[in-house]
């Protein structure tokens, strides 16, 4: 299979429409790679395709607004819900971007492991046999297995997260559906996210997140994997898919570049038993 990307990347330079493409290469540890952008044909023969490709590749595209040439992508099923995401919330556009969709045999990665979209959902050229996968039925284990505790033992077990956090803020860097040009946690006005390291403060920043992601959120788990405290950071931001699920109906997130936000938009079939 690197061999067909390799090509593809070949034939993307040779056609002239693309400035640079963004994949993975090795690193001096075995089990890690790094994001490679290749600005050449000559920088293709770095690119890797292995188990440890799991650092997203498309957040990156977001720091070239108005690119001269195509951005070349490399996509898995996640990164293509990213760039979906992204495009619907029109931060990119897709007449700027070159995509090539590889279909993804999962990686070292835990959150791969309830993935339902291995097969790219947008694409220019797709390299692999597509595949047709339900929703894992371990979507939501662990936010009913944290539901299942008593309202003291929720609350501890939350105390004991936040407590750990050191807004670092990694996860919304990481984080697709985080692309505001400034977020409200870098204002210094009276009344924003304030600056103390402590509970209260951590849990209104990780609040505050979770709801602004929660009807937007790919689960791509890339937070969750940078998080330098291990927080588990996706069983919050599932209860909010959960909880959309359970209101609206089946939903996920990223699946074309149409869509709304489920919270954004209004019909008047909405089920309206919660109001």
């Amino acid at each position: 299979m690197i061999n067909e990307i390799k090509n593809a990347c070949l034939k993307a330079f040779e056609s002239g429409e693309v400035g640079y493409i963004i994949g993975w290469q090795a690193t001096r540890f075995a089990d890690k790679t790094t994001p490679l952008f290749m600005r050449s044909a000559e920088d293709v023969e770095k690119l890797v395709w292995n188990k440890y490709c799991v650092n997203s590749t498309a957040k990156y595209a977001l720091e070239d607004k108005y690119p001269e040439k195509k951005i070349g992508i490399i996509l898995r099923g996640c990164d293509s819900r990213a760039v979906a995401r992204m495009i619907s919330d029109k931060q990119l556009k897709r007449e700027n971007l070159y995509l090539i969709g590889v279909v993804c045999d999962g990686k070292e990665d835990p959150i791969c492991a309830t993935c339902s979209h291995k097969t790219p959902v947008i694409y220019d050229v797709l390299i692999g046999q597509p595949t047709t996968e339900e929703i894992s039925p371990e979507r939501f284990a662990e936010v009913e297995k944290i539901a299942a505790m008593t309202p003291d033992e929720r609350y501890n077990y939350w105390a004991v997260q936040y407590d750990k956090c050191i807004r670092c803020y990694a996860c919304r860097n990481v984080c697709p559906a985080c692309n505001c040009v400034e977020c409200y946690a870098d204002q210094y006005r009276t009344g924003w996210q304030g600056k103390a390291h402590n509970r209260a403060e951590n849990q209104v920043y990780g609040l505050t997140r979770a709801y602004h992601v929660g009807d937007r959120c790919i689960e791509c788990g890339q937070c969750e994997r940078v998080c330098p405290m291990n927080l588990p950071i996706m069983s919050q931001t599932r209860k909010m898919l959960k909880d959309i699920n359970d209101l609206f109906g089946p939903t996920e997130c990223g699946l074309t570049i149409e869509e709304a936000p489920v919270l954004g938009e209004y019909d008047l079939n909405d089920r309206e038993e919660f109001m």
